[in-house]
């Protein structure tokens, strides 16, 4: 088999590739094969999603969207392979919206889920913190539905693919809302915590070139009073940008105060449109929000040989949850976000230096980018989900090398 992740920095190793049309044929899939790996729409940067065995795709899955409104605060189950552009635009006909989207509208919603994949804004958790019960193949075929009042839910959510393959999932859903998107331009390096608490989601994006941040997104709900003129010391954008300097705007979504539906502005790009050609490498680093200023010095020294490599930097902040796998356990943090040029020869070094200077703040990594160091220390739940993962899958179907060293068998 041949094929590639969606950047094409990873070519995978596994021998066959199947996309089942049934749940059913799914649980055979998985009984039969001795390694198997369920892959998403491709957007990690590491080897998490590839298998020597067999990789199955839930694409083919009937596109499930069942909303259920009886419930205070309502939800929806849809299947695991539903890009999160398709299930926004169907819950919002019918008058619904899931509290936040990231800035791609087409990543699969159990792949986000499984690394925590997450959008912006200071009360917002990520993706995987709607999720109300998921429904999984396990190892042996058996098909199992675990909702909150399982003891082991916090630790199956954020689950790497490890535990068996996601068919679907319930998600808390909230009333649509309309969101104004503002863009701001040179704010103080000082005036980043007033930025990031002004808005419903806020990124911020800098090429490391200047000692002011490049650019602010800030995503209002549209019954809120835009920003002032001279907001935090910044100047209004006149006209559509891209956080990509020379990108063009026109695959973003709308901005200039211009009110529109909540997934028609969450999302940095559209549904629409391919945001990117591919050609790029991502890191991520989540840090305790309280260490932000002091996180962001110690990079400073490092800023020109960062900018050498660097198309933009965003900084997000993610509110706390209590899901084992999640960068955001248990404590607000702010999201430092590296999107490097399509070289890994010349991002190596970077990141490593990138690494080396976040040690001090107790830095996580995002699940599905690209980071050298052990995660282990940096996750406090780690020896539980481990515990959890020879659990559900003691002859280890579904591990990969790189599960194998981070979660090692003895």
């Amino acid at each position: 088999m041949t094929g590639t992740n969606w950047a094409g920095n990873v070519t995978w190793s596994a021998r066959a590739r199947h996309e089942p049309a049934t749940v059913d044929e799914l649980r055979r899939l998985v009984a039969g094969a001795d390694r198997v790996r369920a892959v998403g729409t491709g957007h990690s940067f590491n080897r998490l999603g590839d298998t020597t065995g067999v990789q199955v795709s839930v694409a083919g899955l009937p596109p499930t969207i069942a909303l259920d409104r009886d419930r205070d605060r309502g939800t929806v189950t849809v299947a695991a392979g539903l890009r999160y552009g398709d299930l926004a635009t169907a819950l919002h006909a019918e008058g619904y919206a899931v509290a936040n989207l990231a800035s791609l509208p087409h990543i699969s919603v159990a792949g986000a889920v499984a690394t925590a994949t997450h959008g912006s804004g200071p009360t917002h958790g990520n993706l995987a913190t709607a999720v109300a019960a998921l429904e999984l193949v396990t190892a042996d075929g058996d098909l199992l539905t675990v909702d909150r009042a399982d003891p082991r839910f916090a630790g199956l959510v954020v689950h790497l693919g490890a535990l068996g393959v996601v068919t679907r999932l319930t998600l808390d859903v909230v009333p649509a809302f309309e969101v104004r998107q503002y863009v701001r331009l040179g704010l103080p390096r000082a005036a980043l915590d007033s930025a990031l608490d002004a808005a419903y989601s806020v990124s911020v994006f800098t090429g490391w070139r200047s000692p002011r941040f490049d650019q602010v997104w800030l995503k209002q709900r549209a019954d809120q009073p835009p920003p002032p003129a001279d907001w935090l010391d910044t100047r209004a954008s006149d006209s559509p940008r891209h956080p990509v300097p020379g990108m063009p705007p026109e695959n973003c979504t709308a901005q200039l105060g211009a009110s529109g539906p909540w997934h028609e502005r969450l999302p940095h790009f559209r549904l629409g449109f391919t945001p990117s050609s591919g050609d790029e490498l991502q890191s991520e680093w989540h840090l305790a929000r309280s260490d932000a200023a002091a996180a962001l010095a110690a990079l400073d020294p490092a800023a020109e040989r960062i900018a050498a490599v660097l198309q933009v930097c965003e900084l997000r902040t993610v509110a706390a949850d209590g899901l084992w796998l999640s960068p955001n356990y248990e404590r607000d943090s702010l999201a430092v976000h590296f999107t490097w040029v399509g070289d890994p020869a010349a991002v190596a070094p970077v990141l490593a230096e990138v690494e080396e200077r976040l040690a001090p703040f107790d830095p996580r990594p995002h699940w599905g980018k690209l980071f050298a160091r052990d995660p282990a220390a940096a996750y406090p739940r780690h020896d539980d989900f481990r515990a959890l993962l020879l659990e559900f899958d003691p002859a280890g179907k579904f591990r990969t090398a790189l599960l194998d060293r981070y979660f090692p068998r003895h």
